[in-house]
């Protein structure tokens, strides 16, 4: 299918859930600035969603934000058959695995129940031209060192909370698909890191603990192995999606930038050094001052913890199948992609100081990317 045979005509409506959130965020921003279709915005509004994320497309007459709660089924139905959207993409869930360690019934409440009710909203329009539900490749499980990487055809194997009920939202999705005749496509998306990520995940977190010059906590020996995906190139692979997928196929979505989190970590170590360097204000040991710790410095500050249980080796995935047919890739090397994003977070301290001081900073040290 190429771009001139895009499923939706121009200036359809698309209702985006959890588009407060941090890839819900770069996926409205996104269809804002590249296509000319009215946007929708549910979000329930928790701990981890802010309006700053969405401030550019908040100027747009196209755009609309709705406060809307997944679970609550009632208010859910009402709203969808009164704007009637032409296409969903449903990316609203809780997706923390250390969150989903300490308490998984809000996850099977938002990722299973959420699901399922938005299914059912969306079968009630009976004019639906997309469902587009965004899923991670955390439902395959563990790879081991050697293994291939997880693909389309994968068998499930969820090990925690979150992908045990992500694996669930997953089947119920290709259920009504195949029962109902929902034009459904399913994603399942490596780690994702860029600008506006809640700062409770590894890759801001390290940033934000450098930049002050505190200890970084890594799970084990850091020996834990992620595919890093810069949330604008996903951004613009659900757009494909969108716009060009096939109905039924699912679609594994990967930044082929496999990375172990020490190495991450010491990466992170060495640009905010050299920010450090170039004279940025930095903060440390609580004093404020030009310049900062170089990157060796930063480094020996590495603090290695007791582990997940249940701590997934490594994931990997091979996003051939998307490139084939929607002709997408990532955009970005991992090296130039966490380098703007270290630039970022140093630079946006307004928008990450008040998300950390109105959950209670960083709570528990280490809080790795799902």
């Amino acid at each position: 299918m190429t771009d001139d045979q895009s499923t939706l005509d121009p200036g359809s409506t698309v209702l985006v859930t959890g588009g407060l959130g941090f890839i819900g965020s770069a996926v409205i921003r996104r269809l804002i600035a590249e296509t000319d279709h009215r946007i929708l915005n549910l979000d329930k509004v928790s701990y981890a969603s802010t309006t700053a994320s969405v401030e550019g497309a908040e100027a747009s007459d196209r755009y609309r934000f709705l406060r809307c709660d997944l679970v609550d089924a009632a208010e859910l139905g009402a709203l969808v058959l009164a704007e009637r959207p032409d296409a969903i993409v449903h990316l609203a869930a809780e997706t923390h695995v250390d969150r989903s360690i300490d308490g998984p019934r809000a996850f099977l409440d938002s990722n299973v129940v959420g699901t399922f009710n938005l299914l059912e909203a969306a079968r009630s329009l009976g004019s639906l031209r997309r469902f587009v539900h965004v899923s991670t490749d955390e439902v395959f499980g563990s790879l081991g060192v050697d293994d291939p990487k997880f693909d389309e055809d994968t068998p499930y194997d969820p090990r925690s909370p979150y992908s045990a009920t992500k694996a669930a939202s997953d089947h119920l999705v290709r259920a009504w698909g195949e029962t109902y005749g929902l034009p459904i496509s399913v994603t399942n998306c490596s780690n994702n890191y860029g600008p506006y990520q809640f700062p409770e995940k590894l890759i801001p977190l390290m940033i934000i603990k450098a930049r002050r010059g505190e200890a970084l906590p890594v799970y084990g020996q850091g020996t834990n192995v992620r595919d890093w995906l810069h949330v604008d190139d996903h951004a613009a692979a659900l757009h494909a999606v969108m716009e060009r997928g096939v109905n039924g196929r699912t679609y594994a979505i990967g930044g082929d930038s496999e990375m172990a989190n020490l190495d991450v970590v010491r990466m992170i170590c060495e640009l905010v050094g050299d920010a450090g360097d170039a004279g940025d204000d930095i903060t440390v040991d609580g004093v404020s001052s030009a310049g900062g710790p170089g990157g060796d410095e930063l480094t020996s500050r590495i603090e290695f913890v007791a582990d997940r249980p249940g701590h997934d080796v490594r994931y990997g995935v091979d996003s051939s199948r998307i490139q084939h047919e929607l002709e997408w890739a990532p955009a970005r090397a991992f090296a130039e992609g966490l380098a703007e994003t270290v630039r970022w977070y140093m630079e946006n301290e307004d928008w990450w100081g008040p998300l950390l001081a109105a959950a209670g900073g960083a709570r528990r040290g280490l809080k790795e990317v799902s």
